[in-house]
Parts: C-alpha cells; structure tokens; sequence
C-alpha cells in the first residue's frame, strides 16, 4: 500500500504529526517535540484522561467477524484467505505483530478452523498472544514457510479452487505461496475484508466516538497554547502531549499563512504571525480505532477575504453531508460539495483555485479505508458505514481552508461525531 499521508508528511516536511484501497492511519506524534512535563502549557496540564471507561472488542465480536468472512467466502467461491499482520489480521484475530523477511500470518478458511504461520524461534511468544485457533505451524530458519501455508490449504480441503490475498501482502509472500500451491487460484481478498470492515458495529462506533471526543479536546487544548512565533514542531508536539493526557496516542500536522494552501503540508518551515491561517489536520487512536478531525481558523482576526472562503468551504461541507442517503452512490456526496465550489467560481473538476481532491474517505481501524466519496464510486451507502466529510477551498499563494469532521450512517441517516466548526471565530462550540 501507498505511505500514508501523515507518514510522507514526517518523511518530506519534517513536521509532527482509496477506491476500496485503505491506508493506516500512523500520526506522527513520536515526531513531534514534545514540551517537558514541567513545560507544557497550563491548558494541558489541565487535562485528564478520557479512557476509563473504553470497552475493547470482545473474544466473541472476534469469532462473529470470522464467521462473517467465512459466509462470505462461500458466497464468494474463495475457499480460503490469506493475512499478513496488519489491521485486517487484527480486526479478526486481535493479534499485534511486526512485520520482517520473517513470515508470520494467519489464514482463515472458508470451513474449518483458522490456522497460523510463525517462525519457531518465535512459537512461545505467538501463543502468548494468540486468542483464538489452536493450529500453529512452525517453520525453521532453513525451511519454507510457503510450505507450510500450503499444507494449510491441503489440510483444511483446499487442494483446487480460490484463495483470496489481503491487500496489503507483500509481493514476495503472495510470490512464494503461488510458488509452493500451483494449483490454486488467487484473487485479491478485499470482497471478504471490507465486506467486513466496512460496516461497524456498535461497539467500533463507540470507540470511534471516543476517539473523536479525545481529539477534540486536545485540539482545543493546542489552539489556547499557540503563541506567536511558534514553530509547526511545537504547536504539533502540544497536542500529542495532550492526546497523551488524555489517555490516547496520536498527533497532528499543522500548516501556517499561505502554506494552509497545500493540502498535507509544507516542507517549508513555518512561524505563526498574527493574522495566519492555521490548519491542523490529524487524530488519534482508541483500542486500534482512529478518528481523523482538520480545524482550520485564523491565529488573530480575520480579514473578509477568509470569512468568505472560510463560510464557503462550511457551506460545501454541509451540502456534502446533506446529499448522503441510505442507498445512495457514494459518488453524489462528491458532487453535492463540489457544486458549492464551482458555484462560487472556482475550479471546474479538480482545478485550483477550488477542490483537487476527493470528498471524503472511508475510516475505522484505519485512516483511509473502503471506501470514498469521489466521482465514478457507484457504492451504495449503507447504514454502519463510517467516513469523512472534508471538501478543501485551496488558494495557492493565499491560503487553503478545509473543515472535515468524520461521520457513520444510521438507517435513518448520517451523523457526525464530532460538532462542526461554527465560525472562522468558532472552530470548538461548546457541547
């Protein structure tokens, strides 16, 4: 999969922080320069943590997942999948692990029990963290681990048919299995884990809640800490300081001035002015769930010229959540906030002045995941879908002002989870 964007943004700026094709969701928070303790600004210090009462995904939500996938599997001829670690490993399983040359992976048949791959050296520590299937082959340094995924298939019946391949294996993993079981067909999994993933359960939307309440309340938190002069660094190490306060982990990046314009930020280095634009884009993650929240305001009083374009991007932003309908392609919503823009007199299409990107993005136990607000995606919107809401007004050379609150749909339609931004002078109302 493509670097994720708060990922290029620590690579290229150095600053803190699909279709159906997803990207996690990584904050940059272990970028940012963090104040010490007895440093941080008094509106963190003031914050407590918000995490007590959280409830995890349960051993038995788990088990209702694989036998989800495994209905769907049937439904869709694929006789088997195959998971490296990664969020779709853990939203079946709840396994954390690391990725290395080393293959550890985890596959789930569509009849059976599901089955593990790890190296042998690391056989104790995997069934420490291993919950659910007692089926683990081992591999020795000097043997094939494709070897043993292909045994899985043989065991578990699977000697003709389809086996299906999460989106984000690494090409020399698929390689090596297709390699030891040529026999099989292979197809991309993504039917089974977004058949899944994409629609949220109760207790996801709860976390995801939290999530977004905890980013909220460190945003606020960050904007009555800024000072004047403060670099992009510091204002981005202030809110993972009270993210962290808050009982959560994540972080933001921040533009200033003209450089808001760039949609992900800047690699030129800033300093807040008076008057500045300042865009804050990021989140943070709750039990592996993530929120993605931008808040864009003036650092002073603003002029007339970013009233307007302040009070056009909210009004593309609404028209956006007000075109989302219970069975309606996902394509309208993209078309609803851009004909606000264009209205305006910007753009057409993806031209700036105006919108270059999509709408909005789908979100869970990643950042960007299945699937999109953007033209041509004729996916019907379905209730337990989660995404963002977050057209853009880019103005190079002047300034760019995006709002994007994230949102899941109920039967009886969408709801934020986090309250919008006001004003220019408002971007935190009061609950």
């Amino acid at each position: 999969m493509c670097t994720d964007r708060r990922d290029f943004l620590r690579l290229s700026a150095g600053i803190a922080g699909a279709t159906l094709f997803g990207s996690s969701l990584a904050h940059a928070d272990s970028e940012a320069p963090e104040p010490q303790q007895g440093n941080q600004p008094e509106a963190v210090r003031r914050l407590r943590r918000m995490t007590e009462d959280v409830v995890p995904i349960t051993l038995e939500e788990r088990k209702g997942r694989i036998a989800k996938a495994q209905r769907l599997m049937r439904e869709q001829r694929i006789d088997a999948i195959y998971l490296e670690p990664g969020s779709s490993m853990f939203y079946f399983t709840g396994m954390r692990w690391g990725t290395s040359e080393r293959m550890f992976a985890a596959v789930i048949p569509a009849k059976g029990e599901i089955a593990w791959v790890c190296p042998k050296f690391e056989e104790e520590r995997a069934r420490e963290l291993i919950k659910m299937g007692t089926d683990i082959r081992t591999w020795e340094e000097d043997e094939s681990p494709y070897k043993r995924v292909a045994e899985i298939f043989r065991d578990r019946g699977v000697r003709t048919g389809t086996v299906g391949i999460e989106e984000r294996v690494r090409f020399f993993l698929f390689d090596g299995i297709r390699t030891a079981a040529p026999a099989l067909k292979y197809v991309d999994a993504t039917p089974i884990t977004a058949g899944c993933r994409m629609f949220k359960s109760p207790t996801e939307l709860a976390l995801m809640q939290k999530a977004n309440d905890i980013a909220i309340v460190a945003y606020k938190a960050t904007r009555d800490s800024m000072t004047e002069g403060m670099t992009q660094g510091e204002f981005a190490g202030i809110c993972s300081s009270a993210m962290r306060a808050l009982g959560s982990s994540g972080g933001v990046f921040v533009s200033f001035g003209k450089y808001t314009a760039f949609p992900h930020g800047s690699s030129t280095p800033q300093r807040l002015k008076e008057g500045d634009v300042v865009l804050m884009d990021g989140g943070c993650s709750v039990d592996g769930y993530q929120s993605d929240i931008t808040r864009t305001f003036v650092f002073g009083k603003a002029t007339d010229r970013q009233r307007q374009i302040w009070d056009l991007e909210k009004k593309a932003q609404d028209a956006a959540f007000a075109a989302i309908k219970v069975g309606a392609p996902c394509e309208v919503v993209d078309a609803a906030a851009r004909k606000v823009i264009t209205d305006a007199g910007f753009g057409p299409d993806y031209k700036v002045p105006g919108l270059p990107h999509r709408t909005g993005h789908g979100i869970g136990l990643d950042g960007h995941e299945w699937t999109n607000f953007v033209r041509g995606n004729k996916t019907p919107m379905q209730p337990g879908m989660c995404f963002s809401d977050e057209p853009t007004v880019v103005i190079y050379g002047e300034f760019g002002i995006r709002l994007e609150d994230c949102l899941y749909i109920t039967e009886s339609g969408p709801r934020f989870f986090t309250k919008q931004s006001e004003s220019i002078d408002e971007p935190f109302p009061k609950s």
